[in-house]
């Protein structure tokens, strides 16, 4: 890395001895010390090495002064690595300069203690300009292989040779002004010495200790080294510098003045129509720029961030089409992106760029390029449903749009403005110069270039942290122009017009001059009326969690208050400020357009103290001119929220409206005139008027007090005697005080209200603040903790609307006791009134039945799966709902998928925007379009027949009923079963100042049970009329008692999945620990080894008494051998929100009514009991049984089965079936209705606090209570994991055939194989048994007449072989494993001296494999590979098997191909069955098999010689050695004749 270094530092007293430290990656290294210099010059290097890329993200560089005690920081800049390099694929390494840095640090004051010298080591932000710092980095990738650089880790200081100074640019003449329109607010504790403000960029315009008059001479400090002066001299003097400007001589302090007294807090400065002006001349190397292309960037940012702030309102505020904006703002971003490329695009070869430069360039261009068109792909996604996620993802272009806009190498350093009080320095503000910098591209100026802008002054250093930082030094209303000076012309032309300059010196010639200070002769005058209506949640500022707020409303140099409101968080001050004679200068359309703002402070107000601070917030008014009219659409002004801000954290909403009214010629008669106060209790306040206040009206609110839980200490004090506060809006009502918390933390008193008046519009209610305290001795008592419902919406109670009557049943109504999808018609006879009876029938269709019969017609092949009852239990039912549960979810993903298409064509529409009356002119593509629709939702049609069809099957295939399996905890399904008791969390109460980081989960300090009712005042009479009406209960009628109740809790624990290890093994030994109350139930003995998804099984009964104990945990711990065991997480339950919910969670209704079986009726009261209870509590008329399986509730009659069998088979007649159909649909019932709880089994995450918001698993259970005073509940259903059945499967392979021949003989090149068939069940290879070896198989026929038998664990309902074994030697137990029934079966040929050769195989799942063919030749490699369409059958069913199979094996083109048949024997028996008939293995006893029949030949020639030679010559050769001896008999004949014919011939010719 080569840095070169130099540095200039404004001091003109000591003299420094400066040197740079770098800090990189742990390693430091430092330059060579320049003796008593301000302007160094070093020209060194320091070369660090390190691994690349760093794992360093910052390198710290730091100017020092050496001294012989101990050396100080002048100044210290960071240098972030990856803002000077890219790590993506078009990246660049780390590279910047030659370029300036800026540094900052603290002022320069003599004494011998800095206080703020913290700044200078760059902790902070810096207050004052230090030095500046031509740097560069440079960093090359070193050849690794050389051993020498790996070893040198040294920092290394090398001298380099100087760099011409114009690398960095060319230097140029730059012109500050700044005029000071207003100065108010001022701290009062400054004193009342006169203040002026001083304005410096860098060193210029310093005043104490920088160069105010830049000489010839002094204009070197800019250029660099020492050397170069003469040319620094000389080119400066060629600058054609206008004449008249030869000697402006800077101003840049306002002179000084006498504070006035605003109010008891603040001065202001009595400008009136003098403006005071600055303006400051400073040459700067000319990088302007790398500004523009940061301010066009952050433009672009600032216009992003305001769209998404609007999208967020619209969300908020639950107005329409979110949507719509935030497409909106996407097409802003895309045009603003393609805009910044376009200006970008001329700078391409620009002199003074350094390698950063273009690099950034280029890769901003590339970036903001990407994010166009990213923004145009998510436009088109952007969807109702989708705009939460797609708001996040445009917040994250934000943050890249604001990283990419800062700018790692300096051009013009900040402009810090002071303000200076008895020539001291109180208080600044640091303004980036590229806000203030001027361009003639207007997207490049600085967002505050010529703009009035409001700057609030702080305290430097240590002293503006915490709540010192929260005040407000002084409000400037300031104006800053910052450009080239020859581009000066225009600097004032963006201030309210109407002024005269001030020139400091008169004279001819010296038009170009800047004033000295401004004369505004425009002035107008306004009555501003301030309406403050109400603040909403604001900070707690007392330890009763209450304030007693007012607020103080400033604007220009006019303060006024309101009126403190006591032990509030909400008050309605309801107050109207009239600020009379408010002179403002410039015209008056500018001044409509852009009015100054308006500053409110709210404070609580302390009787012994002064007032505390609460928070801020800014406004600016609605301006109308004396020529205007007052009237729509601007006036008069609606109420409007502004966020109240506390340092950075939001402390609360104010709901104000703000009005500049100008005074004309006539006075004050033309403003709309004020009523007077109306409240004489308040005395001379004004009320906020009539159109402008919300309409009110009073309302009541009843809230019901149940009781408090999980209360913590207070100050290490047990709360004993607490009580509740309720307020809204000033009034409010308190509990009764539960005497004894820990005996029974309810409350004696349930009901209590209070009236108060509230707007109309509900978005302006008020929140409503719960207080606990515990009551102590002596009437003092202790803030516990609070709450505020921020909307009171959700408890509005609305009565129902008698005139549409919402119960009426217009058309068919389906009700549908089946939970599949498909909709079977019911008959239904619906008259159309709500106050006749509709009719709801539920049978089963005729048509099905048929079909079912016709089914089992056709014979054996299709083998209807009628479940066998013995072998259902718990587990069926909930694995056929698991399967249901999966297949509900495809249907809701398929159905979400539609309804996005459908609105994806909107937005194409939207896009094109395609009137109706135009879609004729558009030609006849448009019809041809809506054909395909037509033709596309045909085949929908079609789609959805065939999903119908498949569902059918079905549901004709197994009958299993089933439960409802909730993917996510019921609570959330449920709504928390808030129906009417609801939760509060409480907070603590005084947030302290430094607990801003705590987060709310921590500041939890209990819960408030109760609820809230808001309804208007008077009621309908019909409403207080009904039967039963109890005022004491008001709206809360029918509500239990809440006195403490003995409850059994029965805790179900099914099973747990995706448990997080908790082992090295990466597995874990789970257990379930319960807890309730004081019961802790551990099954610690009952760990499951070595299993992340263990099933548990297991049921729970603890009894326990409401409220007390009514929070139950369910914690996983894992086991361990040594040491305490380890949570892996847990789950909570609010039983009593369940217990008491009107949806009946105590028991979950099932899908059928049985008395025996796997389905039991498991509640204790029937479903009939349960109905008449829930319209007895409803005051529902019902229910009427009736004749032919009719039930009538309220006007709902419903139809249905009413037979029962029991266990015997026998049936009797029953009603409870037509109650429980009634109870399925119960949330049919008018006004009573509500779904109930189906039987169900939940799923919970587990949670470990020490992990917070990290899953660590899922839990699946469901809790069933019973109060203790009804019947007692039967026993737990049996949930334990089902027990595996022992059996033993027995296999005879008889014989094979048409096995592929594998060797060749020896002697005879015979193809041969030496077969046997080797089988396994799987899981279980190493118990693999073989038959013997059938040698030298010829034909590839085997004969074996050998038993296998494997005995195994069988889980029938899961089809599963279960088996246990240890995983290691040194495993502790063993580990369970569960694995589908399926034989293998091999052959092979046995090979003496090498490996067996693998021949063939084939693997049969036991559960349904295909029939075996009844002779060999009928076997076929069709049986394998086209298993799925031939009738399968089970040898758990079957019992007993023969057939033949074939073996089959891939050859080289990964093909199967047919190996082999075998013909084989299954049979299964039972353990027991198994002891009672036992077989041996191979061919032993008992029950031996004969031996095979076997060719003779399968004998190999070298143990029987002979016979292989016989078989040979008979078998092989008989014919050839046939052919042989006929041939050489022939031949013997032939020649015997040819040898004795000479002889015969001369015997018969001589006649011997």
């Amino acid at each position: 890395m080569a840095n070169m270094k130099k540095a200039f530092i404004g001091e003109n007293k000591d003299l420094v001895d400066p040197y740079v430290q770098v800090l990189f990656a742990g390693q430091k290294g430092k330059t060579s010390v320049q003796k008593s210099s301000y302007e160094p010059i070093w020209n060194e290097q320091i070369i660090f090495t390190e691994m690349f890329p760093p794992l360093c993200k910052r390198m710290k560089i730091q100017i020092r002064d050496s001294d012989k005690v101990n050396d100080v920081a002048i100044g210290t800049h960071f240098i972030d690595l990856r803002k000077i390099s890219n790590d993506g694929d078009k990246g660049f390494l780390p590279t910047l300069g030659p370029a300036w840095v800026n540094m900052y640090g603290s002022t320069r004051n003599y004494t011998l203690m800095d206080e703020h010298q913290d700044l200078n080591e760059g902790l902070g932000e810096g207050v004052s300009f230090r030095a500046r710092l031509l740097i560069s980095i440079v960093v090359e990738i070193l050849d690794t292989a050389s051993t020498e650089i790996m070893s040198t880790t040294e920092v290394q200081v090398e001298q380099i040779q100087n760099i011409s100074e114009y690398v960095t640019g060319k230097m140029e003449e730059f012109f500050l002004f700044g005029a000071f329109l207003e100065a108010t607010m001022v701290d009062r504790k400054i004193g009342d010495k006169p203040i002026s403000f001083e304005v410096t960029i860098g060193n210029y315009g310093n005043q104490i200790d920088g160069v105010n008059k830049p000489t010839m001479h002094r204009k070197k400090k800019d250029g660099g080294d020492g050397d170069e002066e003469e040319s620094e001299l000389l080119q400066n003097s060629s600058e054609d510098e206008a004449e008249d400007d030869g000697d402006l001589v800077s101003v840049s302090t306002t002179p000084p003045m006498k504070p006035v007294i605003t109010d008891r807090n603040y001065f202001h400065l009595p400008y009136f129509e003098n403006k005071p002006c600055i303006y400051i001349k400073s040459w700067w190397q000319d990088q302007r720029r790398r500004l523009y292309n940061a301010n066009i960037m952050d433009k672009i940012a600032d216009k992003l961030e305001e769209g998404l702030n609007d999208v967020q309102e619209i969300i908020k505020t639950e107005k329409a089409f979110p949507e719509r904006r935030l497409r909106g703002v996407l097409e802003e971003l895309g045009s603003g992106c393609n805009r910044f490329v376009t200006l970008a695009n001329k700078d391409q070869n620009q002199t003074g760029m350094t390698k950063l430069d273009r690099e950034r360039l280029k890769s901003c261009m590339r970036e903001l390029e990407n994010m166009s068109a990213q923004a145009k792909t998510t436009r088109s996604q952007v969807k109702k449903n989708t705009v939460k996620d797609k708001l996040k993802l445009v917040q994250n272009f934000l943050q890249k749009l604001r990283f990419l806009a800062e700018e790692p190498q300096h051009s013009i350093p900040d402009v810090f403005i002071w303000m200076m009080n008895n020539n001291k320095r109180i208080a600044y503000a640091r303004i980036p110069s590229k806000d203030i910098l001027y361009s003639i591209v207007d997207e490049e100026s600085g967002k505050d270039c010529g703009k009035v802008k409001t700057v609030f002054l702080k305290l430097p250093g240590k002293k503006g942290f915490g709540p010192a930082g929260w005040t407000v030094q002084a409000k400037m209303e300031l104006y800053l122009w910052l450009g080239l000076n020859k581009q000066r012309k225009d600097f004032l032309s963006g201030l309210p017009n109407g002024f005269e300059e001030n020139k400091a010196v008169k004279g001819p010639g010296l038009q170009s001059f800047p004033p000295i200070s401004l004369t505004y002769i425009m002035k107008q005058e306004f009555q501003l009326r301030v309406h403050m209506y109400q603040a909403r949640s604001l900070f707690a500022a007392d330890n009763s969690g209450l304030s007693d707020p007012f607020a103080r409303v400033f604007f220009s140099t006019h303060s006024q208050c309101t009126e403190v409101l006591n032990e509030t968080l909400c008050p309605t001050w309801d107050q109207l400020l009239v600020f009379d004679n408010v002179e403002l200068f410039g015209e008056a359309c500018e001044l409509r357009d852009d009015p100054p703002i308006i500053v409110i402070e709210i404070y609580d107000q302390d009787t012994p103290g002064k007032a505390e601070f609460i928070g801020r917030t800014f406004a600016k008014p609605i301006t109308k001119m004396s020529d205007e009219h007052y009237g729509p659409p601007r006036f008069p002004p609606q109420l409007e929220y502004y966020q109240i801000y506390r340092g950075n954290n939001i402390a609360g909403d104010l709901l104000a409206a703000f009005e500049l009214l100008q005074i004309g010629a006539a006075g004050k008669a033309d403003l709309p005139p004020i009523d007077g106060p109306t409240d004489s209790e308040r005395g001379p306040i004004l009320p906020v008027p009539m159109g402008i206040r919300p309409v009110l009206s009073k309302y009541r609110i009843e809230v019901l007090f149940w009781g408090l839980r999980d209360l913590k200490r207070v100050n290490l004090a047990q709360v004993d005697r607490p009580r509740v506060d309720i307020e809204c809006a000033g009034k409010g009502v308190q509990s009764a005080v539960i005497q004894n918390y820990k005996k029974n933390p309810n409350f004696s008193t349930l009901v209590k209200w209070f009236e108060v008046d509230l707007p109309e519009n509900e978005l302006l209610h008020p929140p409503l603040n719960i207080r606990v305290v515990d009551c102590r001795a002596f009437g003092r008592y202790t803030l516990v903790g609070s709450h505020a419902v921020g909307s009171l919406r959700k408890f509005i109670y609305r009565p129902p609307d008698k005139t549409a009557n919402n119960w009426s049943t217009a058309g068919e109504i389906i009700v549908n006791m089946e939970p599949e999808p498909p909709i079977k018609k019911m008959e239904t006879c619906v008259k159309l009134d709500s106050t006749s009876d509709a009719v709801v029938k539920v049978d089963v269709p005729e048509e099905d039945k048929k079909e079912k019969k016709k089914k089992k017609k056709k014979g054996e092949e299709i083998e209807e799966e009628e479940p066998d009852e013995s072998l259902l239990d718990w587990w069926s039912k909930y694995f056929a709902s698991i399967e249901t549960m999966t297949e509900q979810l495809k249907a809701q993903e398929a159905a979400a998928a539609e309804a996005e298409e459908k609105e994806d064509m909107e937005i194409a529409a939207e896009g094109t925007e395609i009137k109706p009356h135009e879609s004729h002119v558009k030609g006849s593509k448009g019809k041809e379009k809506s054909k395909d629709k037509g033709k596309s939702s045909k085949e929908d049609k079609k789609k959805k027949q065939q999903q119908a069809d498949l569902l059918e099957k079905k549901n004709n295939k197994q009958k299993i009923d089933e439960l409802h399996v909730y993917n996510k905890e019921l609570e959330q399904e449920c709504g928390n079963f808030e129906d009417w008791l609801h939760a509060f969390n409480l907070y603590r109460g005084k947030i302290g100042d430094d607990d801003d980081n705590v987060t709310d989960e921590e500041r939890i300090v209990g819960r408030y049970k109760g609820s809230l009712c808001v309804y208007k005042v008077p009621l309908p009479e019909d409403v207080a009329k009904e039967v039963g009406f109890d005022p004491n209960f008001g709206m809360f009628q029918g509500i239990p008692n809440n006195d403490p109740i003995n409850v059994l809790v029965r805790v179900y624990v099914v099973r747990a999945t995706d448990l997080h290890p908790a082992d090295i093994n990466g597995k874990a030994d789970p257990y379930v620990v319960i807890k309730l109350g004081k019961t802790e139930i551990k099954d610690k003995e009952n760990y499951i080894s070595k299993q992340l998804n263990p099933i548990f099984g297991k049921s729970f009964d603890i009894e326990a008494t409401f409220p007390m104990e009514s929070m139950l945990t369910v914690s996983v711990f894992d086991w361990d051998l040594v040491g305490s065991d380890d949570l892996i997480g847990e789950t909570k339950i609010d039983l009593e929100n369940r217990f008491y919910s009107k949806q009946r969670a105590t028991c979950g209704i099932a899908q059928t009514y049985s008395i025996h079986g796997y389905n039991t009726w498991r509640d204790p009261m029937k479903p009939t009991q349960i109905l008449t209870k829930l319209c007895k509590e409803g005051k529902v008329d019902g229910p009427h049984f009736g004749p032919g399986g009719r039930v009538k509730v309220a006007n709902r009659v419903f139809l249905g089965p009413t037979e029962l069998e029991d266990e015997n088979g026998l049936k009797k007649q029953t009603d409870e079936h037509l109650a429980l159909i009634a109870l399925q649909h119960w949330e049919d019932i008018p006004r009573a209705g509500c779904k109930l709880i189906p039987e169900h089994v939940e799923t919970r995450p587990l949670l470990n606090p020490e992990k917070p918001g990290i899953e660590q698993g899922h839990l699946e259970m469901w809790v069933d209570m019973f109060p203790t005073d009804m019947p007692a509940p039967g026993p737990a259903v049996d949930i334990s994991p089902r027990k595996p059945k022992k059996y033993e499967l027995r296999v005879i392979i008889w014989n094979t055939d048409e096995v592929i021949l594998e060797d060749d003989d020896y002697f005879t090149g015979e193809k041969s194989s030496d077969i046997f068939v080797r089988g396994w069940l799987k899981g279980q290879q190493e118990d693999k048994q073989d038959t013997d070896v059938h040698y030298h198989s010829l034909t590839g026929e085997g004969n074996f007449n050998w038993r296998f038998i494997f005995p195994f664990d069988y889980l029938r309902a899961e089809e599963k072989i279960v088996m246990s074994k240890k995983e290691s030697m040194f495993s502790w137990d063993e580990t369970e494993y569960k694995i589908p029934a399926r034989l293998t079966l091999q052959v092979w040929d046995a090979d003496h001296f090498s490996a067996d050769d693998f021949l063939g195989a084939v693997e049969l799942d036991l559960n349904r494999f295909p029939r075996g063919a009844k002779t060999a030749k009928q076997c076929s490699i069709d049986m394998v590979l086209n298993e799925q369409e031939l009738p399968t059958i089970s040898i758990f069913k079957q019992k007993r098997v023969k057939g033949w199979w074939p073996f089959v094996a891939q050859n080289e083109n990964d093909e199967m191909e047919l190996t082999g048949k075998v013909e084989a024997e299954l049979q299964l028996l039972t353990a027991e069955e198994a002891e009672k008939s036992p077989a041996g293995l191979a061919r032993n006893e008992p029950e031996p098999l004969e031996k095979p029949n076997r060719p003779d030949t399968s004998y190999i020639w070298f143990l029987s010689p002979l016979k292989s030679i016989k078989y040979l010559v008979c078998t092989r050769y008989k014919w050839l050695i046939i052919k042989i001896v006929l041939a050489l008999l022939l031949l013997a004949m032939l020649g015997l004749f040819l040898y004795s014919m000479p002889g015969y011939m001369v015997k018969k010719l001589l006649g011997a």
